[in-house]
């Protein structure tokens, strides 16, 4: 198979994993999550169910979008292991990498709209968040070595709230920053924050003639 063979094939792919979130959540908002089943999403979307369990685990999965791995992203992982930088330089510029990729900011609100009609739904957006952050801390480790997993932990969390934080002035704030500003910008002010103080002038030393503090005792 030829590159753009291939590249019309994963295209088509990504487009049938679309209109399978997009109708599991419209279906979601309409009847609830208990109001439909797999069938009705694929009747819709005009698939079969052995091809929407080759893209989702479950419905729950369908309505946050969560498919397997995309082989891009494993493409940037291996270039993350590759990577000799500094660690945290490092990870940042793959999480913006993956951000450009997927764009997860377009698909925030339709998101947010689901959770809204089924709060229930939060704890699987949680137990995804938590999963997605054990992998990189293990493709830390795959990189740095077995004994970095406490280092490997404090990047990815710490830089997961950097992103975080980020989308909240995109999200709510409608700054006019990019993503990648925003990020840097406050890696820059974290790194200021944990850098180690300075050393302090060096104390002068004590005055050579300077008066005993006591009588010397008399014999």
């Amino acid at each position: 198979m030829n590159d753009s063979a291939g590249s019309l094939r994963d295209l088509r792919k990504r487009e049938t994993i679309r209109s399978l979130t997009d109708i599991a959540r419209r279906l979601t908002i309409e009847h609830g999550f208990s109001g439909f089943t797999v069938e009705d999403v694929c009747a819709e979307a005009g698939v079969s169910r052995r091809t929407f369990f080759n893209y989702f685990e479950s419905k729950e999965n369908a309505v946050f979008g969560f498919t397997e791995i995309d082989p891009r992203l494993v493409e940037l992982d291996e270039e993350f292991v590759a990577m000799e930088g500094d660690l945290l330089d490092d990870f940042v510029t793959i999480m913006l990498r993956r951000w450009a990729l997927l764009d997860p900011l377009s698909d925030a609100p339709a998101l947010m709209s689901v959770i809204e009609n089924e709060p229930r739904l939060l704890r699987g957006a949680f137990e995804r968040l938590a999963e997605n952050e054990r992998r990189d801390v293990a493709l830390i480790v795959r990189r740095e070595g077995e004994g970095e997993t406490l280092r490997a932990e404090v990047v990815v969390h710490m830089t997961g709230a950097l992103v975080r934080m980020a989308v909240d002035q995109l999200l709510h704030h409608h700054s006019t920053e990019s993503i990648e500003d925003l990020v840097l910008r406050r890696l820059d002010i974290a790194r200021a924050a944990f850098a180690p103080a300075s050393d302090p002038s060096p104390a002068s030393p004590p005055a050579l003639n300077s008066a005993p503090t006591s009588a010397p005792k008399e014999d």
